[in-house]
Parts: structure tokens; C-alpha cells; sequence
């Protein structure tokens, strides 16, 4: 071999080697965009489920001790910082189930003028909460197997990013909603 056959062939390995860096650190980035949109769309689904809530506790629609539950939790959920977030939103989600697991609830609900709008926009936001949290910690999960690989920790592809966090809370429907 030559001394430029074997330049050339190093010049090839250089260039396909910053090609494939440059493609990870692309893909890490991507990762990140759609890890901040998830968490935008959380924060969004969670926002409304805390507005439907509160609107349903203030409709005069429930009975006092129900809407008076439903309401503080909501806005415990709202006023949470970001290390109660999860225990405050967890809490939304068990005031519901009770609220809307008694007995007959729905179909006194139904009855009242508004009543059925407001199941139908419950569960809305109730539904688009649980797919949220879920398309989240995928988002989660990927970007996490992403930045443990061996290039992107020895070459800081990540930059000084944080190490994403899974949002875990207790979403479970209402009985009464997953069954229809």
C-alpha cells in the first residue's frame, strides 16, 4: 500500500466516523425536541383536567362535601411545586375516582343541564392525561437508552442536559369511565 492509499483510506474512516458522531448527536437532539413536547402536551392535558375539574366542582351540579373535595384537590394539583407535582396530581386523579365512582353519579349528572358536556369533557381530559403520561415516559425511556450509550457519555452529545425524569402518578380512570 502507498502512503496515499492509506491516507485516503484514513481520510474515508475521519470523515464516515464524524458523519456517524454527527448523526447521534442529531438523533439525541431530536430525542430531546420530542421529550419537551411531551412534556408540554402533559402539562396541557393535566392543566385542562384541573380546569374540567374545577369547573364541574362549581357548577352546583354535585352535592357541597363532593365539590369541596374535587375543588382542593384541584387546587392543590395547580399550586403544587414541582417536588409535590406528582403526589398533588395523583391526589386529583383518586378525589375523581371517588367522586365519580358513587353510586348513580353519572346518571344524576347526566340529568342536570350541562351535566352530560361536562362528563363528556371529563373524560376527554381524563383520557388525553393518561395518553400523555404515557407518550411522556416513552419519550423518557428512549431518550434515557440514548444518552447511557457509550459515544454520547464520552463524547457529551447530550451537552449538560438533565437526566429526563419519568412522571409517575396514579391516572387510573374512574371505574365507571373505563367500563363504557
Amino acid at each position: 500500500m502507498t502512503p496515499t492509499m492509506i491516507m485516503l483510506i484514513a481520510g474515508i474512516v475521519v470523515v464516515l466516523t464524524a458523519v456517524y458522531i454527527s448523526w447521534r448527536a442529531g438523533r439525541l437532539d431530536r430525542l430531546h425536541i420530542r421529550l419537551e413536547l411531551a412534556q408540554e402536551s402533559l402539562d396541557a392535558a393535566l392543566m385542562r383536567r384541573r380546569a374540567v375539574v374545577l369547573e364541574l366542582a362549581g357548577s352546583r351540579l354535585l352535592d357541597p362535601a363532593t365539590s369541596l373535595v374535587l375543588a382542593a384537590a384541584a387546587h392543590e394539583a395547580r399550586t403544587a411545586g414541582p417536588e409535590e407535582r406528582e403526589h398533588a396530581e395523583s391526589d386529583l386523579s383518586r378525589a375523581l375516582r371517588a367522586a365519580v365512582d358513587q353510586e348513580r353519579f353519572r346518571e344524576k349528572l347526566s340529568e342536570s343541564p350541562g351535566g352530560r358536556e361536562l362528563l363528556e369533557e371529563l373524560d376527554t381530559a381524563v383520557t388525553k392525561v393518561v395518553y400523555s403520561r404515557r407518550f411522556l415516559n416513552n419519550a423518557v425511556a428512549v431518550t434515557r437508552t440514548a444518552q447511557r450509550r457509550w459515544l454520547a457519555r464520552t463524547l457529551r452529545l447530550a451537552g449538560h442536559t438533565e437526566y429526563p425524569r419519568f412522571f409517575e402518578i396514579d391516572d387510573n380512570p374512574p371505574a365507571t369511565m373505563a367500563t363504557e
